[in-house]
This record gives C-alpha cells, sequence and structure tokens, in this order.
C-alpha cells in the first residue's frame, strides 16, 4: 500500500522560514493567481496588495495566510495548485528546496507509487529511462488533467473564468488567412478583422487538424481565442482524435520561453518544461509536433525572423531547430505575417485565422454568462449598435459589454453607437473595476484630479510605446517619459502588466485595445491637430481621435477630454477642421490613384461619423473648397456594417446641407436595413445610381428625379414581375438610361412599352448582343424578331 507525503508538524518544510523565502522568490507576479488557487478570499489578496510592496513579499503574505487559515496545509495542496497555474518550474523549485533542506529525510516521505499513480508529471528523484510509448502516455495524461478543464485569467477582468475546453471551442470560427495583410498595424489589424468577417467561409476543425501539416500558422486579433483552440488540439491528440502518427507533442508558451535566453538546443529546451515526463529522453529520431503559443509575446522575436541582426540568443537556435519538426505556431496578425518570411519553404503549410465567435457562440455566451433580467438588454444593444454586433465575436469584448450593460442601472442607447464610445466605455469600466476599485459612479472618479493625472500618464505610456511600435517594453522604456516609476510602479499595475524573465522584469498593456485607446487620449489631450496628422503612426488612430470630440453630454467620452490644463481652448473649434481639411486635400491630390483617393475619403467619413460632427459652415467650405465632386457611395458585399453605418450618417447631413450625392452604385440584392436606409437617403438627391444586380424593396419606390441610370443585369435571367417592382420605378424617373439584359429574358416588348412614353434625353439599351440607342432601333428589331 502506496504511503502519502508525512510532514512531523513542527517540522513540516512547509513552516521553515528558509522555504518560504526562497519559494517567494521565484514566484514573480502570479502571487496574486497562487492565492486564488490556494482558495484565499479575494479580500485577503487585496489587503495584501494595498499593504505590501515588493512581488516576493506579497508571495511571502499569501503563502503565510494560506498556512494560517489552513492548519494541515501539506506541500501536496501547494503543488496541485501550482500543477492547475502550469507553474511546473515552482514544482521543481520545491523539489530543490526539499533535496537542499537540513530536515531530516523523514520529514517529507514520498512514496512512489502515490507520486507515479495519482500525477501525471512523475517525480525525477524515482524515475527512470523510459521508452517512447511511457512518454507518449504520460503526456497525453498530463494535458488530459492540466487542459480538460482550465482556469484561464482574461483581462480586464483579472478573474480566474472556468472555460470547458471539450465544448466552448466549437463556437469559434476558422477561416483561410493566407491573404492576410502584411506588417499590419494594430489598428488595421481591427479593420481586417471587420472585413474578414462578411467574407469568410468557416473552415471545418477536422479539416484543418485531421491532416498532418508540417506547418500549420495561427493568426487572431487579440482576445480572439487562439489558446482555446490550441488546448484543444492537444486534448484531441491525448484522446486519439488527431495527428495519429505523432508520438509527442510539446506545448510552448512564448511568455514562458522569454525565461529560457540561454538555453540553445531543442532537448535542453524540451526538458526544461517537461523534466518529469521525459528524463532526458532524446526525442531527435521521432515523430514530434512542436505548438507554440503566443509568438507576438516572444521577446527576441525581430531576432528570430532576421537572424543577420548581430545580437544573438542562445534560445534563437532552439526555436530554428523547432523547424526540422513538424510544429504549429500562433500569434497575433502582425506577428504571424512577420514570421512567415522564415517558413516559406515549407509547401506543406496551412495558414488559418481565428474569427472568434460564430452567433451560435454569441448567444450561448450571453445565456450562460449574463443575468436573466439582463439578457434582452445586452441582445438587443448588439442588435441596435453596428459596432458592437461585429465585435461581440471577439470574446474579450463581449464580455466587456456584457459586464457593462449588467452593471449600468440606465444604459444610454449611444453608449455603443461609435468604436470610440466602446472603447471609452472598456476603458473606464476598467479603470472603475479594476484599477480604483471603489463604489464611486464615473462622474465621481473624474471629479479627483489625482485620477486625471493617474489616466494621462497612463496615457502617455501608450502612446509612446504605441509610435515606437513596442508591445513589449522594459522599465527603462518608461522611465524615459514617466521619471519616478519606480516609486509608483504598482499603482500602473492593471492596465499594465509585469512579466518576470531571466533578464529581469518587462512590461505589457493588458489588452491592445486599452494600450490604442490610450494613445489616441493622450494625442488627443496633448497634441495640436497640425502634429496628429503630420505624425503618419497615428493614422490608425485617427478616427479615434476625433471620436473624442464627440459633443453628446450622454456620453462617457467628455470625461476624457479636460485632461490636460495646458490644452488651449481656442484650439478646440478649429481641431476637427484642419483634419478634415488634410484628409480631403490628400483625397484630392491622389485622384488618380483611385486606392489611394477612395483611403482618404474612406477616413474622412470615418472620423466624421466618429466626431458625430453636423455639416457646419466651416466643414460646408472644406467640402466645397476641396472640389469633392466624385463623392460615390457602393453597396456591396465587402462592407462592413460599421462602413454602412458612417455613411449613412455622412450622407444624410451631406444632402441636408443642399448637396447633391454624384453616385450610387449597388451591387448587392439581399440588403440589410441599414442598407435599405442608406439607398433611400441617397435617392432624395443623386445625380447618378448604378445597379449590377437585382435587388429586392418591398414597400417603398424612389420618388425624386435622378440623371443617370445604370442596369447591368446581363448576368441575371431575371422574371416580368420581379423586373417590374424593382426597377421600373427607378426607370421612371431617370432622364437617361444605359440598360444592359440577359439574352434569354422573354420581355422585351413590355419593356419597350414601359420605357417608350417617357421623355428621356439619352437611351442606351444591350440585349441578344445588339446596341440600341433609341426607340426606333428598339422596336424594329422587336418588330423583325416577330
Amino acid at each position: 500500500m502506496g504511503q502519502f507525503f508525512s510532514y512531523p508538524k513542527k517540522d513540516n518544510i512547509l513552516h521553515s522560514q528558509v522555504f518560504k523565502l526562497k519559494f517567494s522568490e521565484s514566484v514573480g507576479v502570479d502571487w496574486r493567481i497562487l492565492g486564488r488557487y490556494l482558495n484565499i478570499e479575494e479580500t485577503y489578496i487585496d489587503i495584501i496588495d494595498h499593504d505590501v510592496t515588493e512581488t516576493n513579499e506579497k508571495a511571502y503574505s499569501i503563502l503565510t495566510k494560506w498556512m494560517q487559515i489552513n492548519e494541515n496545509s501539506t506541500l501536496e495542496e501547494l503543488k496541485t495548485a501550482l500543477k492547475n497555474m502550469r507553474r511546473m518550474d515552482l514544482i521543481r523549485k520545491i523539489d530543490e528546496l526539499i533535496k537542499n533542506s537540513s530536515l531530516p529525510e523523514s520529514a517529507y516521505r514520498v512514496s512512489v507509487n502515490q507520486e507515479t499513480s495519482n500525477s501525471p508529471v512523475s517525480s525525477t528523484k524515482f524515475s527512470v529511462k523510459k521508452d517512447i510509448s511511457e512518454i507518449c502516455t504520460a503526456l497525453k495524461r498530463f494535458y488530459l488533467t492540466n487542459y480538460g478543464k482550465i482556469c484561464e485569467v482574461q483581462p480586464p477582468l483579472k478573474l480566474p473564468a472556468n472555460v470547458d475546453l471539450m465544448h466552448k471551442f466549437v463556437d469559434l470560427c476558422i477561416v483561410d488567412a493566407v491573404n492576410t495583410q502584411t506588417d499590419a498595424v494594430f489598428s488595421v489589424e481591427r479593420k481586417e478583422f471587420l472585413e474578414k468577417q462578411l467574407r469568410y467561409t468557416p473552415i471545418p476543425y477536422s479539416e484543418i487538424f485531421m491532416k498532418e501539416k508540417s506547418v500549420t500558422l495561427i493568426s487572431g486579433i487579440a482576445g480572439i481565442g487562439k489558446t482555446w483552440l490550441l488546448r484543444k488540439c492537444l486534448l484531441d491528440w491525448s484522446n486519439g482524435l488527431i495527428w495519429e502518427n505523432v508520438k509527442l507533442v510539446f506545448y510552448l508558451e512564448c511568455r514562458r520561453l522569454n525565461l529560457c535566453q540561454n538555453i540553445s538546443n531543442i532537448n535542453e529546451l524540451v526538458n526544461f518544461f517537461y523534466k518529469e515526463i521525459i528524463n532526458d529522453f532524446d526525442i531527435s529520431i521521432h515523430p514530434v509536433l512542436f505548438i507554440i503559443d503566443g509568438l507576438d509575446e516572444f521577446k527576441y522575436l525581430n531576432e528570430l525572423i532576421n537572424p543577420s541582426l548581430t545580437c544573438y540568443y542562445p534560445i534563437l537556435n532552439a526555436l530554428t531547430e523547432i523547424q526540422k519538426y513538424k510544429y504549429v505556431v500562433a500569434g497575433r496578425v502582425y506577428a504571424i505575417d512577420k514570421y512567415q518570411s522564415i517558413s516559406t519553404e515549407h509547401c506543406d503549410k496551412i495558414n488559418i485565422q481565428i474569427m472568434g465567435f460564430n452567433e451560435s457562440g454569441i448567444n450561448n455566451y450571453i445565456e450562460n454568462n449574463v443575468l436573466k433580467e439582463k439578457k434582452d438588454v445586452v441582445k438587443a444593444t448588439l442588435k441596435e449598435s453596428a459596432i458592437a454586433k461585429s465585435m461581440s465575436s471577439v470574446p474579450f469584448y463581449l464580455s466587456s459589454m456584457c459586464k457593462i450593460i449588467s452593471n449600468s442601472k440606465n444604459l444610454n442607447k449611444n453608449s455603443f453607437l461609435t468604436m470610440t464610445d466602446l472603447y471609452a466605455n472598456i476603458f473606464l469600466y476598467f479603470l472603475q473595476k479594476h484599477i480604483i476599485k471603489n463604489n464611486e459612479l464615473i462622474y465621481q472618479l473624474m471629479e479627483n484630479n489625482s485620477n486625471k493625472k493617474y489616466i494621462l500618464n497612463i496615457c502617455k505610456i501608450a502612446y509612446q510605446l504605441f509610435i515606437e511600435n513596442k508591445v513589449i517594453f522594459s522599465k527603462e522604456d518608461i522611465q524615459t517619459f514617466i521619471i519616478d516609476f519606480d516609486k509608483n510602479e504598482d499603482n500602473f499595475f492593471g492596465f499594465i502588466e509585469r512579466i518576470e524573465t531571466n533578464l529581469g522584469y518587462l512590461y505589457q498593456f493588458a489588452h491592445l485595445t486599452i494600450m490604442e485607446f490610450c494613445a489616441s487620449v493622450y494625442a488627443y489631450n496633448c497634441l495640436s491637430s497640425e502634429e496628429i496628422i503630420a505624425n503618419k503612426k497615428l493614422k490608425s488612430c485617427l478616427s479615434m481621435i476625433c471620436g473624442l470630440t464627440n459633443k453628446n453630454q450622454n456620453s462617457l467620452l467628455k470625461f476624457l477630454v479636460n485632461l490636460n490644463p495646458l490644452k488651449k481652448s481656442c484650439e478646440e473649434s478649429s481641431f476637427l477642421c484642419i483634419i478634415f481639411d488634410r484628409l480631403l486635400e490628400l483625397s484630392r491630390q491622389n485622384n488618380n490613384d483611385y486606392r489611394l483617393y477612395t483611403y482618404y475619403v474612406h477616413l474622412f467619413i470615418e472620423c466624421f461619423y466618429e466626431s458625430q460632427s453636423s455639416f457646419t459652415d466651416e466643414i460646408k467650405f472644406i467640402v466645397d473648397e476641396q472640389k469633392m465632386k466624385w463623392w460615390e457611395i457602393w453597396i456591396h458585399d465587402g462592407k462592413t456594417s460599421y462602413e454602412t453605418s458612417y455613411e449613412n450618417y455622412l450622407v444624410n447631413h451631406y444632402i441636408k446641407s443642399g448637396r447633391k450625392l454624384p453616385w450610387l452604385h449597388v451591387s448587392k440584392n439581399i440588403l440589410s436595413d441599414e442598407e435599405k436606409n442608406l439607398i433611400i437617403q441617397c435617392s432624395t438627391n443623386v445625380r447618378c445610381v448604378d445597379f449590377r444586380c437585382p435587388i429586392k424593396f418591398e414597400g417603398w419606390k424612389p420618388k425624386d428625379n435622378i440623371e443617370e441610370l445604370l442596369i447591368d443585369i446581363s448576368s441575371y435571367l431575371i422574371t416580368k414581375k420581379d423586373f417590374e417592382e424593382n426597377f421600373l420605378p427607378w426607370i421612371n424617373l431617370c432622364e437617361g438610361l444605359d440598360l444592359h439584359l440577359h439574352a434569354d429574358i422573354d420581355f422585351i416588348k413590355e419593356i419597350y412599352e414601359w420605357i417608350r412614353c417617357l421623355n428621356l434625353k439619352w437611351l442606351y439599351i444591350e440585349y441578344h448582343r445588339e446596341y440600341f440607342h433609341n426607340f426606333d432601333e428598339l422596336k424594329n428589331f422587336i418588330t423583325q424578331k416577330k
């Protein structure tokens, strides 16, 4: 019968001061997570956080508090907590401390049978050389035990959330990412994501992972579910469902690889993380697959991608050696784009992107995580707000919005009207619930000048790092613009996270959303519009910076635009006009380059919408001065609902100002309510209308004359009834008609009868490869056909 851990109470190594001190030094920034896994109440954890300064002292206090409230606490319980945290290095640290302890051997007897039967990780003290099948079995048991149901810490909540990966995963969408934009900056990453939502075709999980590709690259924006996918793969391999020919799978997190700067080969690296399982086993002659998670968090990414750089770190050799095996690499879009440059030699490669929750996943999340009395409010908000609906597929945004809505007594309908509104709500909720942590309302928090100064400092850090394109940064980076950061380091945690490495601490923002929004807030509060428009690095933030000028008193944005007392109020009135003028000037200067022209026009429209401006005399003057004669509204399958929202907003103001829209193009036949509304608005004052497909538009008919109507339905065989209902109302109002018809329609005579009485200035009809320029030509054709 196997023995168990047995400690004489007074000699228990847990009560050894040396053990507690040395163990606490190794815990690092995970001290709070350790406390939760040891079932210490959140109140005690917050008290320790408030009263104790140094990280190692916080870990020591957690350990002491645990032993105080658990009189019979054991090393086995501590190890279980560490296994759940995936801190196998700390378990090894305990074994090392036991080995070097001066306590008698009897004080910490360990049974070989108990250790090997109940734990997926065997004790190195009693391990012997194993064969490949034993190691394979041990690895699978380890993954099934540790990743079947994990405690995932997700910012901004900083609270563990039990995630059942066996079931949660199926609600994620996986798409082909071959055409992912290279060198994507942060907000371009978001824009690409919104556009891809419209055109992706989900790829079945089985189609990707049942096939054993040499290289699998997985990209996705922050918080989208990449890690969930990878851990689901570990479970499925462990259950024999995928990668049947792979004997060993090793999962490596880049934030942990940052600790291994001096490890130079793959065997050494695997032994560092899986020592208890493989016990110096040589993996090189066996079918092995590596999973690398969080590539964007790897400190030496640039050196990995550019081996010609003079900097040398041994860990780069180990990661380069991984490419000799099958491997899966996951990370944010920009990081995977960079990594592709060193994986091009693999023809047996698949590149996929995670698009977050599908509609079923969103509904399931709301059902399982929102209070019953708030579910209808959450669903209504997601339905009414185009940006909220688009971003709800990202777990980070969905979680944030659900909590904000659930905690609001009277949620204003404009809370998520614009992207800037969405970001501001998340930022201030984060500040209120996870940084300041009191019951004051937002307006009360923002009456405190010290809180304003705190926000501006956070935003200053974000701005400097954003324009330098730094996701992970050092204390020295921060100290260049926050001189007293050492004295107030802990005050910044929450927005900023600290990562412990062999080289010391590194830092990163808790979420990219927070960093990007903070950079925009700083730019608005501290830079002039000329400085903003001149800084190309801020182009991706421009719409959010303009969004901060929104004067809606029901918006939380008003609390983030008066942070800098030195900002001149006289600049406020001209701030937007200078930006708008520059954008329209750039569009006019690139009139011969349609791509650049439309980019700047769309950026102007987005900035106009985010600011919720009206067509003031100044803006009317800018539009007329820049001679914007060729503005076009396109309605097509590749346009996001967010784009349709801001075009609706512009058209409403543009037409109401008495200006005539040059062109409306429609090449989409199944229309949303927003798109129908856009067509209706445009039709009231538009020169030219262009239809490239049949449309379905019941219950409404155009009423205002148009100068030119183009209808090209030559690829569509439609019925007489559909033509009469959907196109004839437009034809009756046009001055000139350009009509292209399918060769097999059988109602050309009826079309002639419909249009012959119209007072058309000109006519062009294509039918049966014949071209008709007037009614007589068309009539002769119909007569001869009889």
